[in-house]
């Protein structure tokens, strides 16, 4: 499958959107790990900035960043999301409220706990009708969501934005899910290219192959968030480069590889 990429959007630890990032990848500036900023998107109206949980606006300020970049109109583009966990102090707040005695639940509580509740917020944010799709796959989630997303960019022959996104869960979950920081990207595709894509993804297939590494200049303690493993994909696009990307996959048999290359 062959995929132009459009645009970026990107929070997390010390990669405060997707020029920060860019710069640091590209060798132009030094990498200083700070806590992800907490981001209150403007595109979402004063309600929904309210009801929203940390995770849907993590997701929306990446995806609004991407969309700002692209050219785009919000209703003009699908969505794909992806998160392994959703928003743990959600799961944590409702564990907590089962285990009383009145197990008394939070309506926003329970509203916010499914996994499409961001996929929500923007559409109401955007206005938009297009389809949009939630994704899990534990620590592939990433993978599985670039794959879905490809394959309606190709089909549907539109705009499609990935975003992918998972935060840390508060103790006592945190031990059985020992994620250390907060992280969202929006990575928005075409199926053809434009005189602004960034560059073009040739996605398949391929026997099992190492993982590529990730990149040299961010923290270790990143790589336990699932969504992060779009970085070393990323960091390719940053440089610009022909590179091949190998991310890993649901079986030992396979790899998914992503074949990147400068639009010309």
């Amino acid at each position: 499958m062959q995929v132009c990429i459009q645009s970026v959007g990107l929070v997390g630890p010390g990669l405060d959107g997707w020029a920060c990032a860019r710069s640091i990848f590209a060798g132009q500036d030094l990498y200083r790990l700070k806590p992800t900023p907490q981001l209150i998107p403007d595109i979402l109206a004063s309600t929904e900035r309210r009801r929203s949980s940390d995770v849907a606006r993590l997701a929306i300020a990446a995806a609004q960043e991407a969309l700002r970049s692209s050219g785009l109109a919000g209703d003009q583009v699908a969505t794909v999301f992806t998160s392994s966990d959703g928003d743990g102090r959600i799961t944590d707040q409702i564990c907590a409220a089962l285990a009383r005695l009145e197990r008394e639940i939070s309506p926003t509580s329970f509203h916010n706990s499914v996994h499409n509740a961001p996929a929500g917020y923007w559409s109401i944010a955007t206005g938009s009708q297009l389809a949009s799709t939630n994704v899990c796959a534990y620590d592939l989630s990433f993978a599985a969501g670039l794959l879905e997303a490809a394959a309606q960019t190709i089909v549907e022959h539109q705009p499609v934005m990935l975003i992918a996104s998972d935060l840390p869960f508060p103790v006592p979950l945190h031990a059985f899910r020992p994620v250390e920081h907060s992280f969202a990207a929006a990575i928005l595709m075409t199926p053809s290219a434009a005189k602004t894509s960034l560059m073009r993804w040739d996605i398949g297939f391929e026997p099992s192959r190492p993982a590529t590494s990730y990149p040299e200049e961010l923290p270790r303690s990143l790589y336990s968030n699932p969504a992060a493993r779009c970085l070393p994909l990323l960091a390719t696009l940053a440089r610009g480069k022909t590179e091949t990307v190998s991310l890993d996959y649901l079986d030992d048999d396979r790899s998914l590889v992503i074949s990147c290359e400068p639009v010309v």
